[in-house]
């Protein structure tokens, strides 16, 4: 992260599905427009469900390690 851009951490490591995702849509209410947020979950389903939340809500979803992503409020 090297832009300097601060970003929301809501870290969900050991939250089992769907915990991780029902955490982030509360926390995303909350955040304006174009604001960053780091997931931090390491359950095996976070990745499919992101993904599959990101297309129902139109928020950008890019991963940047096996537990670590990275959402951009649409």
């Amino acid at each position: 992260m090297s832009d300097g851009a601060e970003r929301e951490v809501l870290n969900c490591i050991g939250a089992l599905c769907p915990t991780p995702i029902i955490q982030l849509s509360k926390a995303m209410k909350s955040l304006e427009s174009g604001t960053k947020l780091i997931l931090r979950a390491d359950d095996p389903a976070t990745k499919s469900d992101l993904f599959a939340w990101s297309r129902l809500t139109g928020n950008q979803v890019s991963v940047i390690d096996e537990t670590s992503f990275e959402i951009v409020k649409a």
